[in-house]
């Protein structure tokens, strides 16, 4: 007959037997294991200057901003929603061409910008933009209100992107369109990837269905999104 096993080996056995569980069912706990959960990017702070900086000369052959409205179907009697609306500038361009039967959708995160749109919306007599004081994760835009959206040069700032993209789509009407205009950049100097723009927006619902660089400088872009079905 064998002899049993002394107390102090089987309690040593014992001891490593746990150990080795602990590591292999919680590998997390470990310093530095590389699977710990990833931090949120980075993004570029809000601009709190003087707005007026917008209204620079040329900046609207630049942008080519009527074709960027074409190619998002803005006309005569559609709803737009200018999210990061800033100063204004292509809240007022966007007012003008949809009309009095259609309405622009100023949206900021920051009051002072709010309050800056509505003075200069009735210094141009324009009676269709709405100011929305937003959220970094919501614009809280009406349901079922918008056929067309435009960031522009903001989308490096949304501290919550997939979450504001997905907040956004609820005040999509069908065949709605949602331009992004921004440049490469490394997210925390006024610019973002366009890679991960398009990986967020895939993530947030919807389906990249053009990629534009008007002025072929391999920096700004113009991305043209449409939600998925649900």
């Amino acid at each position: 007959m064998r002899s049993p096993i002394p107390t102090p080996i089987r309690t040593q056995s014992t001891l490593l037997f746990l150990a080795f569980v602990v590591i292999v069912a919680a590998p997390w706990r470990l310093p530095g294991y590389a699977l710990q959960q990833p931090e949120a990017r980075k993004t570029s702070d809000p601009y709190t200057g003087d707005l007026s900086i917008f209204d620079s000369p040329g900046r609207e052959d630049r942008l080519q901003i009527n074709r960027v409205m074409d190619l998002l179907g803005i006309a005569p009697g559609k709803n737009v929603a200018d999210i990061g609306a800033g100063g204004g500038w292509f809240t007022v361009r966007a007012a003008r061409r949809v009309g009095p039967t259609g309405t622009v959708y100023a949206v900021d995160i920051n009051p002072e910008a709010i309050q800056y749109v509505q003075n200069r919306a009735q210094k141009e007599n324009l009676h269709n933009v709405q100011e929305i004081l937003g959220r970094v994760d919501n614009p809280l835009l009406p349901p079922n209100q918008v056929d067309a959206v435009l960031m522009l040069k903001t989308y490096h700032e949304v501290a919550k992107p997939v979450a504001l993209l997905r907040n956004l789509r609820p005040s999509l009407r069908p065949g709605a369109r949602v331009g992004i205009i921004d440049r490469n950049g490394n997210n925390d100097n006024h610019g973002v990837d366009q890679r991960i723009v398009i990986k967020e927006a895939r993530e947030a619902g919807y389906e990249v269905t053009g990629k534009y660089d008007f002025v072929k400088d391999g920096m700004d872009y113009f991305l043209l999104l449409t939600p998925k079905p649900n």
